[in-house]
């Protein structure tokens, strides 16, 4: 825990702004993101850390367009999917802890499934890869206004009166907003206890994530940043209350800022919450037998690894980078991990750029340039 402490001190005291240790790569870093982004208008935060240094952070815009409160590194942000890294991190600390395993059919959690034999069919493990072939059923626009307060279980609850999969469990990839809303309610039903409260309790306090926070209901209403979109020349906000099945906390409930995204990587790193082979596993892809994509399998425990490709591109960085991405109402969040090298990249966005892949793999080429990426970097 100490460590942790000292980290957190160390990131709350940087400001701002480039930290001049390296030159050119941070001015092309300041480059890349002015392009982007205009003062007095959403922004966001970026972080590269190499280990447990800030190498580079610089924030940019307002937090909060009615207050013109600015954006800092403690500015929190909904994380959207990212969050279902957090999901699947507390399914498997209770794997860990014996009280369930990933093997596990879904008729042992949900009785009520209309099909027996799909819930005996498609296991836990299967939520968590995307591969569960579970169809997303939800009528959503057909019914915008029930969804913009349905919770968890109001996301899961139509998933599970479906008579037929799209495809078999295993054999190949389609991404699911209501596997995490299902694996979130999972939670409850093994630990007894609210999963909000549940991960705060294993993930965020053992990790030093002190502001973090979940989504439950309306919270968190204040003390986060706002997410706009542009809509006929004007920022209009785009989060809670606008955005539909945003209070669907398992797929995109988890806030955080840079700062504590890093404290997170680095407990995952260091095992703060997780065992050593639990964590690996989770970050190395899934590889079934019975696998009949077109592409070969890219995804661990929800996160993606990019061994071949990133975002859909091939991998030209010559190295592993295991990542998600994050997109809900206005926010827009990616984290890059490139555990060889112990760097992180992280980017939070309290509204859409024009162009989030062109930040994240020009960012990576501006690491590559300046051979942050090779094994003689410091």
């Amino acid at each position: 825990m100490r460590t942790i402490l000292l980290l957190s001190a160390c990131l709350l005291a940087v400001s701002c702004s480039t930290k001049q240790t390296g030159k050119t790569m941070f001015k092309s870093l300041d480059s890349l993101l002015a392009a982007e982004f205009v003062s007095g208008e959403p922004g966001g935060a970026v972080v590269v850390m190499k280990g447990d240094s800030v190498a580079y952070l610089n924030c940019f815009g307002i937090a909060d367009m009615g207050t013109g409160e600015r954006i800092t590194a403690n500015t929190l942000f909904n994380l959207g999917s990212i969050s279902k890294t957090v999901v699947a991190n507390g399914i498997l600390i209770l794997q860990e802890e014996g009280r369930l395993s990933v093997t596990d059919p879904l008729s042992r959690y949900f009785p009520e499934f209309r099909n027996k034999e799909i819930a005996d069919k498609v296991t836990v493990m299967h939520l968590l890869t995307h591969t569960s072939g579970l169809p997303d059923n939800r009528p959503v626009s057909e019914n915008p206004e029930f969804f913009i307060t349905a919770k968890d279980y109001e996301n899961w609850a139509p998933v599970m009166q479906a008579e037929n999969l799209v495809f078999e469990p295993g054999v190949k990839y389609e991404y699911s907003n209501p596997a995490f809303n299902g694996l979130a309610l999972i939670i409850e039903k093994v630990s007894g206890q609210k999963w909000q409260d549940f991960i705060a309790e294993k993930i965020f306090i053992p990790s030093g994530m002190v502001t973090s926070t979940i989504t439950d209901g309306p919270h968190p209403d204040s003390g986060v940043s706002h997410a706009y979109e542009m809509v006929n020349g004007k920022w209009t906000e785009s989060d809670y209350g606008e955005f539909p099945t945003f209070p669907a906390a398992g797929n995109g409930g988890v806030w955080s800022s840079v700062t504590e995204l890093g404290l997170y990587e680095k407990a995952i790193r260091e095992n703060l919450f997780l065992g050593k082979e639990l964590t690996e596993k989770s970050r190395s892809v899934c590889r079934t037998e019975t696998w009949l994509g077109n592409d070969p399998p890219f995804i661990g425990y929800s996160w993606f690894i990019g061994e071949e490709k990133i975002l859909g591109e091939m991998n030209s960085f010559g190295v592993k980078i295991v990542y998600h991405t994050g997109d809900q109402g206005g926010f827009r969040a990616f984290h890059f991990s490139i555990p060889e090298k112990d760097l992180l990249y992280v980017g939070l966005f309290n509204r859409p750029p024009e162009d989030l892949n062109r930040i994240v793999f020009k960012g990576l080429e501006i690491l590559r340039e300046n051979n942050w990426l090779d094994n003689s970097s410091e």
